[in-house]
């Protein structure tokens, strides 16, 4: 058995959580829209056309915000497609993911859905093929009372009041050259903030984010954020990074090493945002949101394998990623370390909600399941609200091709002044037993008030032949004695103890 030692005090924290990390992401890819949240003929379809089942799940999952309509998607969109009559929208041809994109759902109807999940919308412009004047024609339209084309269009299509979303991304991944309208950071970052400028005078209570890197690996990264940075900084409130990992084929060990890649990425961007500030000579802070993040099961080659052999269809079955327990855990410490950072972390939308990378999978007429992803995200949407607590770590560790020293017990502690509670979250990523002791400096724990962990016997186990393979169990594991709790960890498990303090 491995041994670690946490020591927490409520005097040292790290920031308030925001809610919005509990966010995800629906994109006109795939089965993500069409048949994933939007089935007209499903027995559980709302008179919207929203299956009432993955609305239910949605809500079960605890997503507080969700970002569309895309992804590569939004570089060749025009969203005056997606409005008005139904039988009068276009056909389209989508370039990011050769389907064609019937409109029948578009911002009208998101919105609808949004209120029908009860989240929070993200909006992204496109920035690709389109520009400022695109940006504003679609601010105006969402966020302004009537009187004016745009906001008299929103309400002779049946929406007097507006929609008044508050966060706007302005495009998406500029920085790929697989994005239609790929642009240098030069380039990106002369429009970004040209179009920002722009939205915030239409609009002054609006927040803007700029894209940062789609991944930890591009060859640009950091030289991007910086260029970006210094182009649009007055007009930003964050920057966006996006980050999947796949390699389950290196080993369990190596695998799941892989969230310190992403701490090390967040950490740098955070340095290089206020590296700029002081350059500039900013007051305000720039945060991030981590607006695309998941695991990722298939490889490249294999999902463009999967577009090429669909082309042109409406909502091919592309991509549609099977997850593992294994999967769950680095899913869960790539979740923890928004917590981690919770001071400057303040957006994130797990990619993507329904069929494609996804925590919720839906069979067309049929049924709705959830993957083993989705039970570390419910979990924490569910209980970790409040305040991150500044731990230290000592214990066991291993080293892997990429890092030298891994913890063995992946943590993260959250402190509910208002409950007086304490919540702890751990991963571990060991196949072995490991006995955390969490020391709770000037707290003294009264009872255990849940105790929850997922694991299975088969790392590799999935829900998608039996739907309830790999799902959470109540244990009792975990002991109190003074001001310190042990939990006797399952090897490869995730597990939540919440304490109730005295």
């Amino acid at each position: 058995m491995r041994h670690v030692t946490i020591k927490a005090d409520t005097a040292f924290t790290k920031g308030r959580i925001d809610d919005r990390i509990y966010g995800s992401f629906v994109e006109h890819m795939g089965r993500v829209v069409y048949t994933g949240i939007y089935e007209p003929s499903h027995k559980t379809a709302d008179e919207n056309g929203f299956r009432g089942d993955v609305l239910q799940k949605v809500r079960q999952m605890g997503v507080t915000a969700v970002r569309y309509p895309g992804g590569n998607f939004v570089s060749n969109y025009d969203w005056r497609d997606g409005i008005g009559p139904v039988e009068k929208r276009p056909r389209k041809r989508d370039l990011a993911w050769k389907s064609i994109e019937t409109n029948e759902v578009g911002l009208d109807e998101f919105m609808k859905w949004a209120d029908a999940a009860e989240v929070a919308p993200i909006y992204a412009v496109n920035l690709g093929t389109k520009g400022i004047e695109e940006a504003l024609a679609v601010l105006e339209y969402c966020n302004m009372e009537t009187g004016t084309y745009y906001s008299n269009l929103r309400a002779a299509n049946g929406h007097e009041k507006p929609y008044g979303i508050k966060t706007w991304c302005l495009g998406n991944e500029m920085d790929g050259d697989w994005q239609i309208g790929h642009k240098t950071a030069e380039e990106y970052g002369r429009i970004a903030y040209e179009t920002g400028k722009a939205m915030k005078i239409l609009d002054p209570s609006i927040e803007l984010v700029a894209c940062g890197s789609s991944m930890s690996t591009n060859p640009t990264f950091g030289d991007w954020e910086q260029t970006v940075l210094e182009h649009c900084y007055p007009c930003l409130d964050y920057i966006s990074l996006h980050q999947y990992y796949g390699g389950q084929e290196k080993g369990t060990a190596e695998f799941l090493a892989q969230s310190l890649d992403m701490e090390r990425y967040i950490e740098t961007v955070l340095n290089i945002c206020d590296y700029v500030r002081v350059k500039k000579k900013m007051s305000h802070k720039i945060n991030i949101c981590f607006d695309e993040w998941g695991v990722w099961s298939m490889s490249d080659v294999q999902v463009q394998k999967s577009v090429e052999d669909a082309p042109w269809q409406t909502a091919p079955a592309i991509s549609e990623q099977i997850y593992t327990m294994e999967d769950a855990l680095l899913f869960a410490s790539m979740l923890m370390n928004f917590i981690k950072r919770a001071d400057r972390v303040k957006i994130a939308c797990q990619s993507l909600l329904t069929n494609i990378s996804s925590c919720i999978m839906t069979e067309k007429d049929g049924g709705v399941w959830v993957q083993p992803v989705y039970y570390p995200f419910a979990l924490m949407a569910q209980y970790a609200h409040g305040v991150t607590l500044d731990t230290r770590y000592t214990g066991d560790t291993y080293a892997c091709s990429t890092f030298e020293t891994v913890p063995c017990v992946d943590h993260v502690l959250v402190y509910d002044g208002q409950k007086h509670e304490v919540t702890a979250f751990f991963v571990n990523r060991m196949e072995e037993s490991a006995e955390a002791t969490v020391s709770l400096q000037g707290m003294e724990p009264e009872a255990v008030l849940k105790s929850i962990a997922l694991f299975h016997e088969d790392k590799k186990a999935t829900n998608q032949k039996e739907h309830g393979c790999v799902t959470p169990v109540e244990l009792e594991n975990v002991s109190c004695s003074g001001n310190e709790i042990s939990v006797e960890l399952v090897p490869l498990s995730f597990q939540m103890v919440q304490i109730r303090l005295k």
